[in-house]
């Protein structure tokens, strides 16, 4: 089993997933801005769209979409607990992970995090945005997390959330959503995985300085 990553992106919360499973998985390095693999190789043979992460099994078949990526993993490996096993908590499973990717990651923090948003577009992120972090944050108060035990919606929201550093928003605004983010960064698997990809990442942004 293969993983195409970026470091720091959403692909993030995949490698978490694997940590938590104990699962065997290579992990391969993509170059998000030129679309190339650590070895000088086409991404876009990989992915055409070039987003990661793309998950490669053993029997060579590819699936992409995070949020997909997420079930799967969770599904293949049913003794890490990574999903809730009655059919009531997948579909709250579901809810949040499309509510991550849809209200936060797309919604919130891609025109926040382009090159190409201008400020009108990152104003506008930023007040229909805020509205969501409430939402969340009273979802989460008095909580550990999204649903009643960790899951791979948690290692999707831990990772989105982190992004808040290279942006204008301050988790600080929502106490209890700057606590989850820093409970969930002392998670063995968090934590082993941010160290590691924040490694990555300062090496990928020195090679493209140079």
């Amino acid at each position: 089993m293969e993983l195409y990553f970026s470091p720091l992106a959403c692909s993030m919360a995949s490698r978490i997933a694997l940590y938590e499973a104990g699962a065997e998985a290579a992990f391969v390095e993509v170059d998000a801005r030129a679309k190339r693999l650590a070895d000088g190789g086409d991404f876009l043979s990989v992915n055409p769209l070039g987003l990661v992460p793309v998950l490669r099994e053993d029997s060579g078949e590819l699936l992409t979409e995070n949020a997909a990526i997420l079930q799967h993993l969770s599904e293949r490996f049913p003794e890490a607990g990574l999903a809730p096993a009655e059919a009531a908590g997948r579909q709250r499973l579901r809810q949040w992970l499309s509510f991550v990717a849809t209200e936060l990651h797309k919604g919130l923090f891609m025109p926040l995090l382009s090159a190409k948003s201008n400020e009108g577009a990152r104003a506008y992120a930023l007040e229909v945005g805020r509205g969501r972090l409430d939402f969340l944050s009273r979802h989460l108060e008095g909580r550990d997390y999204l649903l009643e035990a960790f899951s791979v919606a948690d290692a999707y929201l831990v990772t989105v959330l982190g992004w808040s550093r290279a942006t204008s928003l301050n988790l600080a605004d929502w106490p209890v959503l700057k606590a989850y983010v820093a409970r969930l960064r002392e998670r063995p698997s968090v934590a082993r995985a941010l160290a590691e990809e924040l490694a990555l990442y300062e090496a990928q942004e020195q090679r493209r300085a140079s």
